[in-house]
């Protein structure tokens, strides 16, 4: 990822019958959506694991400005709650960081159970640096977690800013500052509720306003339930660039 640059999508890549004059005619759906955007998260990943090829696929259908951020599984942060996790790590990154450099970061979303353990955070946050070198962000949801601010910032962990806000301290990006990454979900009703105009408008006023410090800006639209995200995020990314 280029310093500086600002990247905006939509969780997953569906493409909403409305916006189709938008894109281009031909192509899978991943084409056709990044001949428009210039991010998207994969978060069919939490789920279930990518054979290599997939994603080799996938990087070979965008072109070379475009990156991807791909959602760390569940099996990681859900079910074994960062603990134990060096040989999941391993094979999920053996997977994904076949995206090259169309991997633009990864994604860490906790359950809203997790509570901060300064050690039991420090331990997974090293073995992942020791794997991983590139861009992370994480997004908690358990207000004991605005706690780990300093841890963050050591192990070079951005914190993602959200909306709806779930804790006192997300409403804005933190952690570590080398990265920013918005995740709107929808608001009032999460995942369905599109935004207004005039919101959208202010949120780019609010990220053209960091852009001249050079650093990788991403927001992701998450209200996908009903397809919402993709007309905020085509709204969003006229105003920005």
């Amino acid at each position: 990822m280029s310093a500086g640059g600002v990247y905006v999508g939509c969780a997953g890549w569906s493409l909403s019958r409305e916006h189709w004059p938008q894109f281009t005619e031909q192509g899978t759906h991943l084409e056709r959506y990044a001949s428009r955007l210039d991010a998207v998260e994969i978060n069919s990943s939490f789920y279930r694991s990518h054979r290599p090829g997939t994603y080799a696929r996938w990087a070979s259908s965008v072109g070379s400005g475009f990156r991807f951020s791909v959602k760390v599984p569940k099996s990681i942060t859900h079910e074994n709650r960062l603990d134990n996790c060096a040989g999941l790590l391993d094979t999920f990154l053996s997977e994904c960081l076949v995206l090259g450099d169309r991997l633009g970061c990864l994604l860490i979303q906790l359950p809203p159970s997790l509570t901060f353990d300064p050690v039991a955070a420090g331990d997974f946050f090293e073995i992942l640096r020791a794997r991983f070198s590139g861009y992370v962000v994480i997004e908690p949801r358990h207000e004991s977690w605005v706690k780990a601010q300093a841890l963050l910032i050591q192990l070079r962990i951005a914190q993602v800013a959200v909306d709806p806000s779930r804790i006192r301290n997300d409403s804005a990006p933190g952690g570590w500052p080398g990265i920013r990454y918005w995740r709107l979900h929808g608001s009032p009703q999460i995942y369905y509720s599109a935004y207004a105009q005039e919101w959208v408008e202010d949120k780019a006023r609010q990220i053209a306003s960091t852009l001249a410090e050079g650093i990788p800006t991403w927001c992701i639209f998450d209200n996908t339930a009903r397809g919402a995200a993709l007309g905020n995020a085509l709204h969003l990314k006229t105003l920005i660039t």
